[in-house]
């Protein structure tokens, strides 16, 4: 096993051990949700991403849903320019610690909607749920669960994605695979999209989308 890889299945691996219980919890304990609903208004955080935090526009992700601690992270890493975008990290610039956590947990605590057309894909499935071990990918379930719904390990939280719009999923797929995007624990998201032709990340997009 080369050491490359050896490094990418132990970032993986830390959700596959984890009880079914903690993959399905998507808030870490942290955080006033109630604080932080009329927080996401006031910060005008609902008016791109839905007051229940369910997106209309396809390039504009779904917050609902997310584990707390990943949402959490995403504006700590706006505001720090950790993750780059013009938008956002003008939005989070002034957020103090508790904003940042109450906010999370509210959108965590919200129902994601399902997407209205789905496009089954064989290629996405088998890649998501078993990955490609002779290229060093290893399962994507074994971070954002089985049925992707997300999840909180040691402190990381890893996003959900069933039920995200195809196109956003695409665009990050993308932005990872290029580095635009680098923001992954021990950069390993950047690592396996560069091993995803655009017919996998299509697959993926569409397969993870339909969930």
């Amino acid at each position: 096993m080369s050491r490359e890889f050896a490094r990418l299945a132990a970032v993986a691996f830390i959700v596959f051990m984890l009880p079914v219980a903690a993959l399905s919890a998507p808030s870490d304990g942290q955080g006033d949700a109630a604080s932080g609903k009329w927080k996401s208004q006031a910060e005008l955080c609902q008016e791109c991403h839905g007051e229940d935090g369910n997106s209309l526009s396809m390039s504009t992700p779904k917050l609902a849903g997310h584990p707390s601690a990943y949402l959490a992270k995403q504006l700590d890493d706006f505001q720090s320019g950790a993750r780059k975008h013009v938008v956002m990290s003008e939005m989070a610039a002034n957020l103090g610690e508790s904003d940042r956590l109450d906010i999370a947990a509210y959108f965590a605590g919200r129902k994601r909607t399902p997407e209205p057309d789905k496009l089954p894909s064989l290629m996405g499935r088998d890649l998501y749920l078993y990955g490609d071990m002779e290229r060093g990918i290893p399962q994507c379930a074994n971070c954002h669960g089985e049925r992707g719904q997300g999840a909180t390990a040691r402190g990381m939280g890893f996003p959900a994605l069933a039920g995200q719009h195809r196109t956003y999923l695409r665009i990050q797929l993308l932005k990872w695979r290029m580095g635009e995007r680098s923001n992954s624990p021990d950069g390993v998201m950047n690592r396996i999209a560069r091993e995803l032709s655009d017919d996998e990340i299509n697959g993926l997009a569409e397969y993870l989308s339909g969930l």
